[in-house]
């Protein structure tokens, strides 16, 4: 099948270092050029692949000081993409709705994977006037705020399995990864451990829109013996950190789509203390690969019981249920659905 990648030209594909969708938008791209798919990836120039890269810029924006406008990029992209359309089978979007409009007029099969969240109101509006087109969600729990999109299907994220290594045995810290930002909650995270008297080492980003918070609430915080503050991390120091955690803290106060570093820990055989918000429920099992818990009094209770979890576990069930592999199968039967309904509506 000949398909198309568009991906965000924030970061590249796949990142540096922080960044979720273009990973799996990396992750996806690789193991379709895998499996025999003739792929071409749309993304900043600064990208790796082995598909076809067609570059937007030269950089991606976020790490570009010269960028001072990055919704330009993506209309000259969208724009290029769609006079290129019928050189694809189907063209697969990760752009939230830019292009719908282009896409309404055009002819080839396309779906679009939503990365982000959907609850806000804002975006009735856009569903209702776009009703038609076919979308995909990362989780069940990400389509409860639009229940009149076009739903084609929902795909978990999946990584390679080669990504990150199992490591049997804790070493005597908690981990936190991601951004620091009101939703995030680190502050919980670090409530958890003190409470706990564990370290916990911070790998986190703290994006320009988020200085201010994190000054005001999270800065001092960090000043504890037990925190250590590590800032964005790559992929082996991922690896590195979360393998040698007894646990993953994911105190979130907000309704995550995903959370693809709950997958990342799995991998490597970490259990993830999570609170129920969004997608959690979906994505850990309670007892299995972490627990599920409703405060910071369950998560401190569920902190003393994470050395009974087994971790060889933890990774059975990444291998089973997040692999690349496993998306891209997911991925595929979508891309024939959407270019059924397509044919059905010509």
């Amino acid at each position: 099948m000949r398909i198309a990648q568009v991906a965000p030209l924030y970061e590249s594909v796949p990142p540096g270092l922080y960044g979720g969708t273009e990973r799996i938008v990396s992750y996806l791209t690789e193991e379709l050029v895998r499996q025999g798919h003739d792929v071409t990836l749309f993304a900043s120039g600064d990208s790796r692949t082995r598909a076809r890269l067609i570059p937007m810029r030269a950089r991606a924006s976020r790490l570009d000081a010269s960028c001072r406008d990055p919704l330009s990029a993506h209309l000259v992209m969208l724009e290029r993409v769609f006079a290129r359309q019928q050189a694809f089978d189907l063209i697969h979007y990760h752009v939230d709705y830019l292009h719908f409009p282009l896409s309404r007029r055009g002819t080839t099969p396309h779906v679009t994977t939503l990365h982000g969240r959907l609850d806000l109101p804002d975006l009735q509006a856009v569903y209702d006037e776009f009703p038609e087109m076919p979308v995909v969600s990362i989780s069940r729990a990400q389509q409860a705020p639009l229940p009149q999109a076009n739903w084609l299907g929902v795909v978990h994220h999946g990584l390679p399995r080669d990504l990150h290594a199992f490591s049997p045995r804790g070493r005597g810290y908690f981990a936190f990864l991601g951004r620091v930002s009101p939703e995030k909650r680190l502050d919980r995270a670090i409530e958890i451990a003190t409470r706990i008297g564990k370290p916990l080492k911070v790998a986190a980003k703290v994006d320009p829109h988020d200085r201010d918070y994190f000054e005001e609430q999270i800065k001092w915080r960090l000043a504890s013996p037990l925190v250590e503050f590590m800032g964005e991390i790559d992929d082996r120091a991922k690896t590195h950190l979360l393998g040698g955690a007894d646990a993953l803290l994911f105190p979130i106060d907000w309704p995550e789509p995903f959370g693809l570093v709950i997958i990342e820990a799995m991998a490597c055989g970490t259990p993830v203390i999570a609170f129920r918000r969004g997608s959690v429920p979906e994505i850990v099992e309670n007892g299995v690969t972490g627990f599920v818990v409703d405060d910071v009094e369950d998560a401190v209770d569920a902190a003393a019981l994470v050395g009974a979890i087994d971790r060889r576990q933890c990774r059975e069930v990444f291998e089973q249920r997040f692999s690349a592999e496993r998306m891209a199968t997911d991925y595929l039967e979508l891309y024939l659905r959407a270019q059924l309904r397509a044919g059905a509506a010509a």
